[in-house]
């Protein structure tokens, strides 16, 4: 699958399908190319409408709301539209679309919209893209991988998923070597023409299956970012799904299956031997020889997830050429962000560890992992989530459990089955204020030695406004315990 590649902007008129960061960013970016933009969302409140009026000053149309006929303005598509650009989270069965489809219109994303004009400024040369995907962990090794080019002393930022919208970097003023690229499966969806220098799949587990209508369909979707690679496909050792994907791929000749593991690493692998991460892909004789690249200790957190993480950044930047200190300095420098396996404090002999960000199963699962003894705080919206094999696989470690949200229902039901043993507490109540309640609750259950962890394994909407902010009050509960308020 390909989508045409333009060769020329001026005149031509595009449909930008969503008034968030990405179609704010690509819906500027055409204009400024001489594109005919016109913008559609279905929201029309304030914020919806003081965007509209800064793109307006770009002489960008911006239709928000239902119409005059009644109709949506995200579902009708503009008249003479010959190509339209849609923002991750539009559903690829969106009436938009359908009418699109109808008339013939390539549909794309803002990823495949900067992969088209990656070279569009004159005299500048494109920089290669490492590209990252997964069901977990894509922004922590991003970021990991950014920080290893950044110690090899390569120009790079890390784009995509994150940070500046990916239009405005390849356009931009400033100058890369080489962009560390996280990439969704939404993103993937719409990015036909992506051809990576090398990319990684981390891990494959049900996610967003309302979006993509099925497993397959999902997984399909990460696949997509092994097609064309030039370099290297680097897959999980122990997630067959991701090897998989790799034998699928259509690649260019000379391209390699990596792998990374946690154990001793065959040829062309990474992993770890008596607590040094190691490659034997990137050296000469890689059947007899290894490469020392790092220690596990220099990875932060070295949770065993975050080292599969670190492993798979390394093997994106070894295919690049980083030098292995490069690879150590990088990962001694990398600082995770907020509400990822983060420790707050140590109350009575007990850790508390924030990682909000496990808002899925296969994350909680990692997190859980982590730590010998835990009293968990989980639950949110489910997204239609089963939690059998989680809690089967993690029953063991469990001190005690903590319920919150709205589907909790469905995690205690599990429990039920598979670890009956185990102490649950359900918390009726759903406002913000139960996150307080929550970690009084499992301080009561934890012993010294005890890890208590927020991990939700569910979305964070039905009580806060995103991750960060519950991560935020179990955070501040923390510390409302620590100072012998709670």
């Amino acid at each position: 699958m390909g989508s045409r590649q333009v060769t020329s902007w001026h005149g031509k008129n595009i449909t930008v399908a969503g008034l968030g960061v990405s179609g704010i960013s690509a819906a500027r970016v055409l204009a400024g190319l001489g594109a005919v933009v016109t913008v559609v969302d279905n929201g029309d409140g304030d914020a919806h409408r003081a965007r509209a009026a800064e793109l307006a000053e770009q002489g960008i149309e911006v239709r928000l709301g239902r119409l005059a006929d009644g109709a949506h303005a995200g579902e009708v598509l503009p008249e003479g539209t010959e190509l339209v650009v849609t923002s991750p989270g539009w559903k690829p069965d969106s009436p938009l679309f359908a009418a699109a489809a109808e008339a013939g219109v390539d549909v794309v994303g803002d990823v495949e919209i900067a992969w088209q004009l990656r070279e569009s400024t004159p005299g500048r040369k494109a920089a290669p893209w490492l590209a990252i995907t997964g069901t977990n962990g894509k922004t922590t090794t991003t970021q990991m991988l950014a920080s290893i080019l950044k110690a090899a002393g390569l120009r790079t930022a890390a784009v995509g998923n994150i940070g500046t919208p990916i239009v405005d970097v390849v356009t931009g003023e400033e100058e890369y070597d080489v962009l560390a690229v996280e990439l969704s499966s939404y993103q993937l969806h719409w990015a036909p023409s992506l051809r990576a220098h090398s990319a990684a799949v981390l891990n494959l587990a049900p996610d967003h299956l309302d979006w993509h209508g099925s497993m397959e369909a999902y997984a399909a979707d990460k696949g997509r970012i092994y097609e064309g690679n030039a370099v290297a496909c680097v897959y999980n050792v122990a997630d067959r799904a991701t090897e998989d994907l790799v034998a699928e791929a259509d690649v260019e000749e000379g391209c390699r299956a990596i792998g990374f593991t946690l154990g001793a690493p065959g040829p062309s692998m990474l992993g770890v031997v008596d607590g040094i991460l190691v490659d034997r892909a990137f050296v000469e004789n890689r059947q007899k020889n290894a490469q020392e690249l790092a220690e596990v200790k220099d990875v932060n957190p070295p949770a065993p997830h975050n080292i599969a993480n670190a492993l798979a950044a390394a093997a994106l930047a070894r295919a690049f050429g980083v030098e292995p200190r490069a690879v150590r300095d990088g990962l001694r420098n990398f600082r995770p962000d907020a509400h990822r396996v983060a420790h707050v404090d140590e109350v009575g002999g007990v850790v508390y560890v924030d990682d909000s960000k496990a808002t899925n199963t296969h994350a909680a699962e990692a997190s859980l992992a982590a730590f010998e003894t835990v009293v968990w705080i989980a639950g949110g919206l489910a997204k239609g989530a089963t939690f059998d094999e989680l809690v089967r696989k993690s029953a063991k470690g469990l001190r005690g459990v903590v319920l919150i949200g709205a589907d909790r229902a469905l995690i205690g039901e599990a429990l039920a089955r598979h670890a009956p043993e185990v102490p649950v507490v359900d918390l009726e109540r759903t406002d913000t204020g139960a996150m307080l309640a929550a970690v009084r609750e499992a301080a009561r259950l934890a012993e010294p030695g005890d890890t208590v962890l927020l991990a939700p394994a569910c979305a964070s909407m039905d009580m806060f406004a995103n991750y960060n902010k519950r991560g935020d009050a179990f955070a501040d509960a923390v510390r409302e315990l620590a100072a012998g308020k709670a």
